[in-house]
């Protein structure tokens, strides 16, 4: 008898499926490390003269003999104690939730200063912006 098998079993590899499942990995591998981020206070960096904001800004300001001033919106600024900032400042964001507080310390003022600040502001989930003079020209 003579039969004769009809299908037949290529010896090739398809590499096709192979290329997929990479492909995939490294989509996934890449939108993970996307939401990936480090323990690290939130800070907006300041941004440029051209944009503007229509949310009302609460200023805090130190300057370089370490005296404490806050305004909200286009008030002036008033000294304030560095005790009673957060009380200003939760005062401010009853009347415009959505605001945010730049923040203006003179060069020479110490890092402990502008941290006591970003810690209130941390605390009562305010949003921060450092305000930076532009670089000069030369």
């Amino acid at each position: 008898m003579g039969l004769k098998r009809r299908n037949r079993v290529s010896p090739n590899f398809s590499m096709a499926s192979m290329t997929d499942v990479i492909f995939l990995l490294l989509i996934f591998f890449m939108i993970t490390s996307t939401v990936v981020s480090p323990n690290a206070i939130k800070v907006l960096l300041p941004q440029g003269k051209q944009q503007t904001s229509a949310k009302p800004l609460t200023r805090v300001v130190i300057d370089k003999d370490l005296n404490f001033y806050a305004a909200f919106g286009n008030e002036k600024e008033q000294p304030v104690a560095l005790n009673d900032l957060t009380s200003f400042l939760q005062s401010c964001a009853e009347k415009e939730p959505e605001m945010y507080v730049a923040l203006y310390a003179d060069e020479s003022v110490p890092y402990r200063e502008i941290v006591r600040v970003l810690n209130i502001a941390n605390e009562n989930h305010f949003k921060m912006v450092l305000a930076t003079r532009p670089p000069e020209k030369k």
